[in-house]
């Protein structure tokens, strides 16, 4: 599926039922600083992070809620706290805000990723129901999607498999909108297929996929080749999504430039390097 969407064509006549997710309109813009623009029938709503939030027409009223806002069968305060917990868990805020549509006609709200990358729109009931992804890729969804806890089952995979022992999992059966880093590959593997990658560049798979661990080679690739101790093994069938700049080594590369001189101009792009930084007069 393209990530650069069009509108999705929805039946004339949409009847909300509370155990499905809503069925959303959306349109995705934008190259590497994208923004999704959700268009919602009346009584329609969707879910978003804390903080995502960039416009939204007046009839659409927002209300933050405990947990994920999916409204599914885990009623009552119990529920919601358990749903509340769960995102605690994986690192995210305890509240989701649920937009819901109250006047007539179409209403649009739009949600922005905090990072550079894409944003990739996935109908959960064309996968299998489930995506398993990082912590931090949640975006947005319609009303009715659950957002729980994927626990690692091998410990080693858990310590340095890049994403720890516990992932995101999204589940249910309608659109889920998921952040990952610069340009996103989608694969899909035939049973017994197996794909080595680097462990901070999986950025979400289906349950049916087998995520292992694999040493990256020889000690003399461990200890000079860069790329760390382990691969994630992923041994199909199944779908994976690969990102090519996973935000820590973003980050990373960021701290690296700014060094111990709090950002200031390092000379980059001249041979002269520090020693130019005198000559200009920076000290």
């Amino acid at each position: 599926m393209p990530f650069e969407s069009p509108w999705q064509q929805q039946p004339q006549h949409h009847v909300r039922n509370p155990g499905v997710a809503d069925d959303i309109d959306y349109e995705i813009k934008g190259q590497e600083l994208q923004f999704l623009e959700i268009e919602l029938d009346p009584g329609e709503s969707a879910v978003a992070e804390a903080g995502a939030l960039v416009w939204k027409d007046a009839s659409i009223t927002m209300t933050t809620v405990f947990g994920d806002g999916s409204g599914g069968a885990d009623g009552g305060f119990m529920g919601k706290l358990l749903g509340a917990g769960k995102r605690l868990i994986t690192g995210e805020s305890l509240f989701t805000t649920v937009f819901t549509h109250q006047g007539s006609g179409k209403a649009r709200v739009a949600f922005a990723s905090p990072t550079p990358g894409a944003i990739l729109p996935i109908k959960l009931d064309e996968i299998g129901g489930s995506l398993i992804c990082q912590k931090d890729s949640f975006l947005a969804a319609a009303k009715g999607v659950s957002i729980g806890l994927h626990f690692q089952r091998r410990v080693m995979t858990g310590l340095f498999g890049g994403e720890g022992f516990v992932m995101q999992k999204l589940d249910g059966d309608g659109w889920v909108f998921v952040q990952m880093g610069g340009t996103v590959v989608e694969r899909e593997l035939k049973a017994g297929e197996e794909l080595h990658v680097d462990t901070g560049c999986l950025a979400a798979l289906t349950p049916s996929v087998d995520f292992d661990l694999i040493t990256a080679g020889g000690v003399k690739s461990v200890l000079f080749g860069g790329e760390g101790l382990f691969f994630a093994r992923l041994r199909g069938p199944g779908k994976v999504w690969i990102q090519s700049l996973p935000f820590s080594r973003l980050a990373g590369r960021m701290l690296a430039a700014a060094g111990s001189r709090g950002g200031q101009n390092r000379g980059e792009g001249s041979v002269l390097g520090g020693f130019g930084d005198l000559i200009g007069g920076r000290d």
